[in-house]
């Protein structure tokens, strides 16, 4: 390969964050040069964002600045549009509003994956994403200013309303959502004197017969058993029909009204792959190699939520890892390597990593793990579910401060105060000098940020 080799990685994501880390730690001065694009300055952990949204963590330390880690590489901030391997471009809307094209000799596909929605009349309106630390701000915001409206109102069926949240999907992210939000919502109504924890309503509906599927049927069972003993209503093997105005109707004829509705219902290649002449699968994702080579372009390398990469450590030939944030961690770590041996034309190496295990937050001093197949519950789960993740985080700078925040809620409490004027930052503003804008009324549902 000549000097200055081009390398682009499409993404800053997990995959394509710690890509490039290796690559500037591995390539020899001018070997190659490395441009990272991605329509966010930094990564998100989102294994943290629970912790975040529940005000147990600074949602700024869940989030790594993607300048401040990889300043041997180039950065552009921007959206890739579309990808023409043919011509050995990569189209890309930059954060200033031009569009541009960015050549390359070696790519790097790992845009991620995004929220996974279904032709539910009213989730566009209704649903709260989450996947992203400004979802999690935005959650909490919401369910603490649903505290404040219901504590204001006389009116039962609008305070019902406004008492009543619903997560839709029991994976990871909407059981450790759900559990850490209503944990910090009861810790919160101590401090309001006509809200008690058992006039919330907290709903889960999964529409297959177990949730986290991930971990043991028993660990499965009994976080149902702990989610039911915290209040939480779970609804198995049903499926929202509608949540039009947030009226939810499911498929078992339940109905109520619910002012807040998380949609975590799994996730989804990114759409931008539908614009590159990258091979796919009947699921959307990039067919590669065991190597992560994308097949049939040796130029190009693809890990992560979007990539369909071999599972070598099980028997089944049509076996494909599982997306998830320790196969995509890893998943990086010997891509880098591979370019780097593809640069200097020696043979690649194969992606194998056996699953080590499962751990899972079910709010403060609650979790259930099984690691090597031991499985353990409650506060060793907890502990092994904070423990491993900071080990997981990248940087020092960002473990020390996660350590600070837990720390610190540990011995001053939650905080638990709503700065929901971040969603409207000229309200109050345009109604002093008469623009004709007004704040949202508190006591009225808001508008949620919309899903996929």
């Amino acid at each position: 390969m000549a000097r200055n080799t081009r390398i682009v990685v499409v993404g800053g994501g997990y995959v394509g964050m710690y890509t490039a880390l290796r690559l500037q730690k591995k390539l020899r001065r001018g070997e190659a040069e490395i441009t990272v694009i991605d329509p966010q300055p930094h990564m998100t952990y989102q294994p943290f964002l629970p912790e975040a949204a529940a005000g147990s963590i600074e949602p700024r330390h869940v989030v790594v600045p993607l300048r401040r880690v990889l300043r041997k590489c180039h950065h552009l901030t921007g959206r890739v549009t579309a990808i023409n391997h043919a011509a050995r471009e990569v189209t890309a809307e930059l954060s200033a509003g031009h569009v541009t094209t960015v050549g390359y000799d070696v790519l790097v596909v790992a845009p991620g994956s995004v929220a996974r929605t279904l032709p539910v009349p009213g989730l566009a309106e209704q649903g709260i994403a989450f996947k992203t630390v400004g979802e999690a701000i935005f959650l909490r915001n919401h369910v603490l200013s649903r505290l404040d409206a219901a504590a204001t109102t006389i009116d039962p069926a609008l305070r019902r309303r406004l008492l009543t949240f619903m997560v839709v999907g029991g994976g990871y992210a909407g059981v450790e959502a759900l559990a850490e939000l209503q944990d910090m919502a009861v810790y919160a109504t101590r401090y309001y004197e006509n809200i008690a924890p058992q006039d919330m309503r907290w709903v889960l509906v999964e529409a297959a017969g177990r949730i986290m599927p991930e971990v043991s049927h028993d660990l499965g069972l009994y976080t149902v058993e702990r989610l039911l003993e915290a209040g939480i209503e779970v609804f198995l093997d049903t499926r929202v029909k509608s949540m039009v105005g947030g009226h939810v109707v499911l498929d078992d004829a339940t109905e109520f009204d619910a002012d807040t509705i998380v949609w975590t219902a799994g996730v989804k290649p990114n759409p931008m792959l539908d614009h590159t002449d990258l091979p796919r699968d009947e699921r959307g994702r990039v067919i590669c190699g065991a190597d992560l080579q994308v097949q049939g372009m040796p130029e190009v390398f693809c890990a992560g939520d979007c990539a369909s990469v071999p599972d070598l450590t099980k028997d089944d030939p049509e076996a494909r890892t599982a997306p998830s944030a320790q196969h995509a961690v890893r998943q990086a770590k010997t891509l880098a390597d591979n370019i780097v041996r593809h640069l200097r034309n020696k043979p690649l190496t194969p992606y194998k990593h056996a699953n080590a295990g499962s751990v899972a937050s079910l709010g403060l001093y609650k979790g259930v793990a099984m690691i090597y197949g031991i499985k353990m519950r409650g506060v060793i789960a907890w502990f092994l579910h904070r423990t491993y993740h900071v080990s997981r985080m990248p940087t020092w700078n960002r473990r020390i401060r996660i350590v600070f925040d837990w720390t610190g809620a540990l011995f001053l409490g939650r905080e638990v105060v709503s700065l929901g004027q971040i969603n409207e930052p000229r309200a109050d503003f345009d109604r002093v000098v008469g623009a004709g804008r007004r704040p949202a009324d508190p006591a009225q549902p808001s508008t949620p940020a919309r899903t996929g």
